[in-house]
């Protein structure tokens, strides 16, 4: 499959992306202040390099997320795929037969999907992701509900409120959930308003949070707050994560499962 070649970029340009990758949102005041030009040449600047697949704008700014085109997904699933395959195992383990199932966007809960459909049997899919929607749609092993509002297409997300009162139909056995950023104080980050929108309508129909996050999660920052491990009932990841997070989950009785890739 041939992607689209990127159009090279400028001196600045190349600085913005490289801010961005460190602290996950930039925004246009911010950029003109540290670049000292005008925010009409920032604005300019992000829209090529939002046109180009560098970065996702958003509303006053812009952010370093692979999820903004088919390209990038492609790119995103790419990433730590030994990691997720192991979580997504390790996630199966704990999912039983008959149950109904909740999973979100992400290319981590993706692969849960991908494990899940092959692994358990009688399960009820609720998703807001039209990715996990063509895993599973062709398996005898579920049942499969979708909810419906506006496509992100970049990524095949339902965000908005239209999907989050959708969601509110149902108390779920289990939430599979993944996240963009977790910060040191356990505080779960995401891009994006109205999938935020979505994810906590989530947490509250639920009966178990799973928690899945790669250890890349780690290092990201993001500008939206989605919830707080202490929300969390279980936390599967690929690495043991620092002492600060690692006290949050036992202070917070949220249990921990380290599963690396098999080497």
């Amino acid at each position: 499959m041939q992607h689209q070649s990127l159009l090279p970029v400028n001196k600045r340009q190349q600085d913005i992306i490289d801010y961005a990758r460190e602290n996950g949102f930039v925004t246009v005041e911010n950029l003109s202040e540290k670049f000292q030009v005008t925010h009409q040449t920032i604005r300019r600047d992000l829209a090529f390099l939002s046109d180009n697949l560098y970065l996702s704008r958003t509303h006053g700014g812009a952010f370093f997320q692979s999820g903004i085109s088919n390209v990038n997904h492609f790119s995103r699933q790419a990433i730590a795929e030994k990691e997720k395959i192991a979580i997504a195992e390790r996630v199966c383990d704990i999912i039983s037969d008959n149950s109904s199932v909740v999973l979100n966007i992400g290319t981590t809960t993706e692969q849960v999907a991908k494990t899940l459909v092959n692994a358990r049997k009688g399960l009820k899919i609720i998703t807001n992701n039209i990715n996990i929607v063509n895993i599973v749609a062709h398996s005898p092993n579920c049942e499969v509900w979708v909810a419906g509002g506006k496509l992100r297409t970049a990524d095949k997300a339902i965000i908005g409120s239209v999907a989050s009162e959708f969601i509110k139909n149902f108390k779920i056995d289990y939430a599979i959930v993944g996240v963009s950023a977790i910060d040191k104080e356990g505080t779960l980050l995401d891009f994006d308003h109205d999938e935020l929108m979505v994810t906590k309508t989530i947490y509250q129909q639920s009966r178990k949070i799973i928690l899945i996050a790669d250890a890349n999660k780690f290092e990201r920052k993001a500008p939206y707050v989605t919830a707080h491990l202490k929300d969390v009932d279980i936390f599967v990841t690929d690495k043991k994560p620092s002492k600060e997070i690692v006290s949050v989950c036992k202070k917070n009785n949220v249990e921990l499962i380290i599963s690396p890739p098999n080497s």
